[in-house]
């Protein structure tokens, strides 16, 4: 099998609450996704889906992503989509870097392989783990009476976990948490986001205030080694994300005890195969994850539950829903909330195909 063509669409991404909004007064209202086909010499074709968040929030942007494809793709007509690995030795070598581009081709060839095999890539990704599996909510920032009645609300939808946007003026984020948690009942887990929004002594003020709280710290500060310093500051259960792009922050990580849980976002990675990667080597380490990404539609949410539902239960932290936060549904078959959780699809591949009424036509086409 080879590869004969590769496309990417643009489509917006608008939000149910109107915006997101996190730490530094960064938000967006609509999100920029880009949606990839990888069509073969077999007639299968192959969908993936990258969607940054924003271009200030990690080295990604959404305009980005589409000249990286037309860079990318002549150097991959002939491919077999099939040899993931060989096929990612390929773009690493004709693009240094850059993985987000990669990311949704990537995801596409395993939507082919699944297909070619007649398997879901969850079962190709190492096997599905029980019936569904756990989903959190992230809050918006805002005021903390705002915030507190957010979590009420998708509380009584069936989330358990809630990811709160904090990171700016410390007095209003401690007050943040403790109202929150004050809502929240057994079995519930809270975490305390700052998206590398603190500088270190607002982070030792905020962890010290809510030291009698039961609350995860994520990524409290912009480097490693200023989050491993308020790790060692306090007892709470600690986060690292933004900062975790690769084995080797892994690694690193592990080795200095500087987490005990970690995100594994699939565009920061590259794609489905190095983000699996990532999930073993943490299964291996003993390290639990929130399997996401970025941001994303229906076919990031279904490449998401792939990987979450191929996750060892008690190593997955939890996952995210992204296709239940946006206005625009992109794709048929992906996978939905129910209750604060979701399962995979069960049909060859991915398990979704494009709207195309809704992607339009190609904005990238190389062939």
């Amino acid at each position: 099998m080879k590869i004969t063509g590769i496309a990417a669409y643009q489509v917006d991404l608008p939000l149910h609450e109107g915006s997101y909004k996190w730490s530094g007064g960064k938000s967006v209202e609509v999100f920029d996704s880009t949606i990839v086909q990888v069509d073969t010499d077999a007639g299968i074709s192959g969908y993936g889906e990258v969607c940054p968040l924003g271009p200030f929030y990690l080295p990604a942007y959404a305009a980005g992503v589409r000249a990286g494809i037309k860079e990318l793709a002549p150097h991959l007509l002939g491919c077999d989509p099939t040899q993931l690995s060989l096929l990612n030795r390929r773009m690493d070598a004709a693009l240094k870097g850059h993985p987000y581009v990669k990311t949704g081709i990537d995801m596409a060839c395993w939507d082919i392989l699944g297909k070619v095999a007649g398997l879901p890539v969850c079962t190709l990704l190492g096997g599905r783990y029980g019936e569904n599996f756990v989903l959190y909510r992230a809050i918006s920032q805002e005021s903390p009476d705002a915030m507190a009645e957010k979590v009420a609300g998708y509380r009584s939808e069936g989330y358990r976990r809630f990811q709160l946007k904090v990171g700016a003026d410390p007095q209003l984020d401690i007050e943040r948490i403790r109202l929150v948690a004050d809502l929240l009942e057994p079995g519930d887990k809270l975490i305390a986001d700052a998206n590398t929004g603190w500088l270190m002594h607002e982070a030792a003020r905020v962890v010290r205030a809510v030291d009698d709280v039961d609350v995860y710290i994520e990524q409290p500060c912009l480097s490693y080694d200023e989050c491993l310093s308020i790790r060692r500051r306090t007892s709470h259960p600690f986060v690292l994300d933004e900062v975790v792009d690769g084995l080797d922050m892994l690694m690193r990580g592990q080795a200095d005890q500087a987490m005990d849980v970690v995100n594994i976002k699939i565009s920061k990675f590259g794609g489905l195969t190095k983000a699996s990667l990532a999930r073993d080597l943490c299964v291996s380490l003993g390290v639990a994850m929130t399997i996401e990404d970025s941001w994303g539609g229906d076919i990031t949410t279904a490449a998401i539950a792939h990987l979450a539902h191929s996750t060892p239960t008690e190593f997955l932290f939890t996952a995210t829903d992204f296709n239940s936060y946006v206005t625009v549904s992109t794709a048929q078959g992906a996978p939905q909330r129910l209750e604060g959780r979701m399962a995979a699809s069960t049909a060859p591949g991915l398990g979704v195909a494009p709207k195309r009424d809704v992607i339009g036509d190609a904005v990238v086409e190389v062939r």
